[in-house]
């Protein structure tokens, strides 16, 4: 119960992070959209690396479906935990963007109308997933106690070389359908992310999970 409530808290805070950075941000910026990033990625950043430091010992701080899916496919957690750390990840990512909302005093329940759609932004996120997930696997076979900082300086400056802006995670956008705030996506354009970011995954545990286990 100690790893799923990690997951369940760390997933909300990550969200908490990214769209509470986000709306600061552009309400400070004056609607200045670089500002806006610029607040956004270094508070994400910073966020993960605490989030990760101190959960990692507990849950493995996955807050991340693709990054459990990768673990399960090493051997590190069983079926059903895989599938209880989705059901966490996911609820745990909506009641970070709602508890975004109580805190701003915005309306609780939202849709988001931003549009995020394309053949660059579904490549995109295809990179970045891929790109996260060898960062994880590498850093954790090669310098896991630099790991934190790895992923976090990863994601901050994912934030800037990427169209998509590094979503990386399908908890993450579907949670981010709910808010109507600069960290929004469209409802309408949340499965071409999850697809991305799925076949991503399915690259790397098919491919660089397997050839590891073969060498």
């Amino acid at each position: 119960m100690k790893s799923y409530c990690a997951e369940f808290i760390g997933t909300a805070f990550l969200l908490a992070i990214v769209a509470g950075s986000g709306f600061m941000g552009e309400t400070l910026g004056a609607g200045n959209a670089a500002v806006a990033l610029l607040g956004n990625s270094i508070a994400t950043g910073a966020g993960l690396y605490v989030l990760i430091t101190l959960l990692g010992p507990i849950s493995g701080a996955h807050f991340n479906p693709v990054v459990t899916l990768m673990s399960w496919k090493l051997g590190q957690l069983d079926l059903r935990k895989m599938l209880v750390y989705w059901v966490c990840q996911f609820s745990g990512a909506v009641v970070g963007i709602w508890l975004t909302h109580l805190m701003f005093s915005l309306p609780i329940i939202q849709e988001s109308s931003k549009a995020r759609t394309g053949s660059g932004i579904w490549i995109s996120e295809f990179v970045s997933t891929l790109v996260l997930l060898a960062v994880i696997r590498m850093g954790d076979r090669l310098a896991k106690d630099r790991l934190p900082m790895l992923v976090a300086l990863t994601v901050t400056a994912g934030y800037w070389f990427t169209s998509s802006t590094f979503f990386s995670n399908p908890a993450v956008a579907l949670a981010r359908s709910f808010t109507n705030t600069f960290v929004g996506i469209a409802p309408a354009d949340v499965l071409g992310f999850v697809v991305a970011e799925v076949m991503a995954a399915l690259v790397m545990v098919g491919w660089f999970c397997r050839s590891e286990e073969s060498a």
